[in-house]
């Protein structure tokens, strides 16, 4: 039997927004990390639609817009766009709509956001936002505001409380690269519900790795990454199949100190990696990145990093189905 349902849609603006999403329902907000309280927004949505027989999509804004108001601290994305769409995907939305955040967009009244890109563009049949998102103007779209502009204009609106952790403090972006800035991968990871991921072109690098009988695959990162830096148990996704590793990232103190660079290990591989994206999924830290006095002392550090890794990928299980489907399953 063929499936009828339509491919998942990463509209990058109004154009091209596609007819069948028209009428739906939308989740508006940053999403950057799509975290667990995050999914709430979507969830809800996701439930919204499907007792309405509707399509389902979320709307996100690049760049961030602290970014644009400042862009002399960019924020780290968590989950760059490309990223984003993927973990929506993974959890089960039609598509993302991604409206160009510029100053002129930021001035735009929020009636008019309203009535020109919610009713206008997108005859939207609901709206779900968190309880902290606004909009337009001066920030005026308040979620009073938009309940106040459904009920005068036909559309329904959801607003969701903040989402909170087995210790009662609230879910957000910023503590997750608080944690990631620490090493501390268990809590970013726990309050993510998956693990998180990297997703970069695998560059031409000095070559040590292969000298020292750990080839790597080396890959950039963002210049603002906050993670910090050191040794990571890693799951990779290869050409779509999943390969355990032991990666670090940083400066190489060892060698040239230089700029930081992801460089990954794959356990039992061989192939030919240059210039293949790979997904990076970080499963836990092991240490601090350190200099060594000889390359002997620092192949056994890389040995013992590597049975204490194997024995932390060994003894994972998934966080979430979503998780699952990240980190093991091509999208």
């Amino acid at each position: 039997m063929t499936d009828l349902h339509p491919p998942f849609v990463h509209a990058e603006d109004l154009d091209h927004f596609p007819q069948h999403l028209k009428g739906g329902v939308v989740a508006i907000g940053n999403f950057d990390g799509v975290h667990r309280g995050h999914r709430i927004v979507l969830e809800q949505a996701m439930d919204i639609a499907r007792a309405a027989g509707a399509p389902v999509y979320a709307m996100t804004f690049e760049p961030h817009p602290r970014t644009v108001f400042n862009p002399d601290a960019p924020v780290f994305r968590l989950t760059p766009r490309q990223a984003k769409a993927a973990v929506m995907e993974a959890f089960g939305l039609d598509g993302v709509l991604v409206l160009p955040f510029t100053r002129d967009f930021a001035g735009l009244a929020a009636s008019d956001f309203v009535e020109r890109i919610l009713i206008s563009s997108l005859g939207i049949r609901h709206a779900v936002t968190g309880h902290d998102f606004h909009f337009g103007k001066g920030r005026a779209g308040t979620p009073d505001f938009l309940r106040q502009s459904g009920a005068a204009h036909g559309f329904g609106v959801t607003i969701v409380a903040a989402e909170t952790d087995e210790g009662g403090a609230i879910i957000s972006s910023s503590r997750i690269r608080a944690a990631l800035a620490e090493g501390d991968i268990a809590l970013a990871n726990g309050l993510l519900g998956y693990r998180w991921f990297v997703e970069a072109e695998v560059r031409h690098g000095e070559k040590r790795g292969r000298d020292l009988g750990y080839p790597t695959a080396n890959l950039r990162l963002a210049d603002n990454c906050p993670l910090r830096h050191g040794i990571y148990a890693v799951r990779v996704l290869v050409d779509g199949k999943p390969v355990d590793g032991v990666a670090s990232y940083g400066r190489r103190p060892t060698f040239d100190n230089g700029a930081p660079l992801l460089e990954v290990f794959l356990f039992d591989f061989s192939g030919d990696l240059y210039g293949k994206v790979l997904r990076v999924s970080l499963v836990s830290y092991l240490r601090p990145e350190e200099r060594f006095d000889s390359i002997e002392a620092l192949i056994a550090q890389m040995d013992r990093d590597s049975a204490e890794a194997r024995a932390a990928l060994a003894a994972m299980q998934p966080l979430s189905p979503l998780d699952l489907t990240l980190g093991s399953v091509p999208l």
